[in-house]
């Protein structure tokens, strides 16, 4: 297996195994179709573009090849989400991404209830970084999907996102449970779910990773911080990912990494039989261009 270092190793990485074919739904955005123009330069992707005529025409001149890619017009958004979701249901696909669609009504779309996908999965959004002064890639999970995760929804989230860290080359990640503080409180309900997850890991009842919390930021990704508040274990001061306990710690610890430390990015959804390209319109078109390598390189290590 090919254990990933450096965000810049992605491309070279999803062009092991030949190109996946990635589904753009509602193609009219033109980072997200710039982006996939280039990872399809790059021959790491098939590109399959749905989405209004009027809006793919305005960009068809930005690829010499676009006439050679698989094109779907539908008139409207209901139809060009139930288009794009149906070629990666069906197996004609291997990634789905958004381009100008809302999340919620992308998701709508992939858990609508005739794929049986909502019975049968939990999603979550995983966050890879490269962030300056830190000694290896670090995620975070959940800054996109879920708002306040309850204990059964934190165990879900930490299960897609060591199956998602074993893809990339990491075969015990370590998961640091985030709150404010290391130590138990019983007025601060995030410290008691990291310290269940703790046990929970411990006893066999999540695998294939090691959890400690509650830790605060710190403690999770600086040795003198252990050091200095004499915590234990292997996991603080070396994680591998970050639990954040709530959508909003998470948004806000996504956005600092990348406007305060300069950091790279990539994300996708993951719990899903495929993975799901879902990017900010914020985001830069490099971290469009990253998430596309990484779902490609997360698809040959299945």
């Amino acid at each position: 297996m090919n254990k990933l270092q450096k965000i810049s190793d992605l491309k070279a990485l999803a062009k092991q195994g030949g190109r996946k074919k990635l589904v753009l739904c509602a193609a009219g955005d033109e980072h997200s179709i710039d982006a996939v123009f280039d990872a399809y330069r790059e021959g790491v992707i098939e590109p399959i573009l749905v989405g209004r005529k009027k809006e793919l025409d305005t960009f068809s001149g930005r690829c010499k090849d676009f006439g050679n890619f698989r094109v779907f017009y539908e008139p409207d958004e209901p139809s060009v989400i139930r288009r794009s979701v149906e070629l990666v249901i069906s197996g004609e696909a291997d990634i789905l991404m958004k381009g100008n669609v809302t999340t919620a009504n992308l998701l709508r779309g992939v858990l609508n209830k005739e794929y049986g996908l909502r019975e049968k999965r939990f999603l979550s959004h995983f966050a890879l970084f490269e962030v300056p002064g830190y000694h290896k890639l670090l995620a975070i999970t959940d800054v996109a999907l879920n708002i306040l995760p309850s204990l059964k929804h934190k165990v879900y989230i930490v299960k897609n996102a060591v199956e998602f860290y074993r893809k990339i080359g990491t075969e015990t990640p370590k998961v640091a449970a985030l709150s404010a503080i290391e130590m138990v409180n019983e007025d601060m309900p995030s410290t008691i779910d990291a310290a269940l997850l703790s046990i929970m890991q411990r006893r066999g009842q999540i695998k294939h990773c090691l959890i400690d919390g509650p830790l605060a930021f710190d403690n999770a990704i600086s040795k003198i911080s252990k050091e200095q508040k004499k915590i234990g274990g292997d996991v603080a001061g070396d994680a591998d990912i970050l639990l954040v306990p709530n959508i909003e710690s998470g948004n806000i610890l996504y956005k600092a990494f990348v406007f305060f430390a300069d950091a790279k990015v990539a994300g996708v959804v993951v719990g899903a039989p495929f993975p799901i390209v879902l990017t900010s319109r914020a985001d830069s078109e490099e971290t469009k261009l990253n998430s596309i390598y990484m779902a490609a390189f997360s698809v040959q290590n299945v």
